[in-house]
């Protein structure tokens, strides 16, 4: 049976079709068309950076700036363990080092106070994620950085236009990595992109995706034939991911203020279970602004917050926690170290329970806040 209230339902939102059977009309379905060309020219007049390239999922724009920094074996990569494993996995498969540090208790995003301490000889790079869409302290973090000649690469799957400090995320460092997966806000099945600061050299990011040939100066008639020159992969989506992804950024504000809508009916429907310690809401910093991509509660311990999902499950309603913390896993025991103690990483996590929350949303939010309350009451006799 099928949940009253599923968890996600990817939008559409007006042209997909459209675009994509203009896609399919002009018989360029390989990467590169005008679709793709379009939703790249976004991003870079959103996030205000010289360059972009979309990609086949955010995994491999991930990869992409793990080989713009390059990583190599004995290389080191300051990092989060409460994220998903593709943050991980770039550096993993440049022969680096995930070094995961503490989490902050109140946004579950990297400890920027414990990010210096983790430096060694052998760190080339931070990456950050902006969990549930909003930011980490970066402005502290690349302070550190510049300090230390680190690259900062943003994880922001997430966040697309959430910001910091009235600056987008995705623009914060040197390199950002966006998710247009089915699950996110925008959504092109599955798809991803990069953005890159003029640090980055776009031909070598080019190089890089387009198979480690030099593909892109031959369109460019920088040279007469195009050939393999340095390490690379097919990074780039089809003209038909851009053309969904295209309908949905025409559609970005619109999508996110839906969203928006249901994380504040949230937030406010909860108060009351908060000032009763039956749980604790999401907190963001007054110098973010968040996308409405997650909304989640804490609750007092893990066996509560399985069975409040079990229950919510039980009332057609359905619910889940996230990220199994990564030091935790058995690939994370072999293939990365933590630096200091993982106190918030270890504890929080198993209390956290997302509740649904997609575009069109509209009162099935009441039906989650009046599952999740019922269970609560139900368990705890509140």
């Amino acid at each position: 049976m099928h949940p009253a209230v599923p968890f996600n339902r990817a939008p559409i939102v007006g042209r997909e079709i459209e675009l994509i059977t203009e896609a399919l009309q002009s018989r360029h379905l390989a990467a590169d068309g005008v679709h793709s060309r379009w939703c790249q020219n976004w991003i870079c007049e959103r996030l205000s950076v010289p360059n972009a390239l979309l990609t086949t999922s955010c995994t491999k724009a991930l990869e992409l700036a793990a080989m713009l920094c390059d990583i190599g074996p004995g290389d080191e990569v300051i990092m989060p363990s409460f994220t998903f494993v593709s943050t991980a996995n770039a550096v993993v498969m440049q022969g680096g080092t995930p070094v995961f540090v503490d989490m902050r208790p109140d946004t579950l995003n990297i400890d920027e106070a414990l990010v210096e301490d983790a430096i060694t000889p052998r760190t080339k790079a931070i990456f950050v994620v902006h969990y549930a869409g909003v930011c980490a302290d970066m402005d502290a973090i690349n302070a550190i950085a510049r300090h230390h000649g680190l690259v900062v690469v943003e994880d922001a799957a997430q966040a697309i236009l959430s910001t910091y400090k009235g600056r987008p995320a995705g623009a914060l460092a040197d390199m950002g990595c966006f998710s247009f997966h089915e699950t996110k806000n925008i959504v092109s099945g599955e798809g991803g992109a990069i953005a890159l600061s003029p640090k980055v050299p776009y031909l070598k990011a080019r190089v890089i995706a387009e198979k480690g040939t030099n593909r892109t100066a031959f369109m460019l008639g920088q040279v007469d034939k195009y050939t393999w020159v340095d390490k690379g992969s097919s990074l780039l989506p089809s003209e038909i991911t851009a053309a969904f992804l295209q309908a949905q950024l025409e559609q970005a504000e619109a999508i996110i203020a839906d969203r928006m809508a249901t994380w504040s009916f949230y937030h406010s429907a909860l108060a009351e279970a908060e000032k009763a310690g039956l749980l604790r809401r999401p907190i963001v910093p007054v110098e973010c602004t968040h996308n409405a991509h997650i909304y989640y509660v804490l609750l007092p311990s893990q066996q509560l917050r399985n069975d409040v999902i079990a229950d919510m499950k039980a009332r057609n309603v359905s619910a889940t926690f996230h990220y199994i913390p990564l030091h935790s896993s058995p690939a994370g025991k072999k293939l990365t170290r933590t630096h200091g103690a993982m106190t918030n990483t270890d504890t929080l996590p198993d209390r956290l329970v997302r509740l649904p929350l997609w575009y069109g949303m509209g009162t099935a939010a009441e039906l989650a806040v009046e599952a999740l309350l019922e269970a609560l009451r139900a368990k705890v006799g509140a």
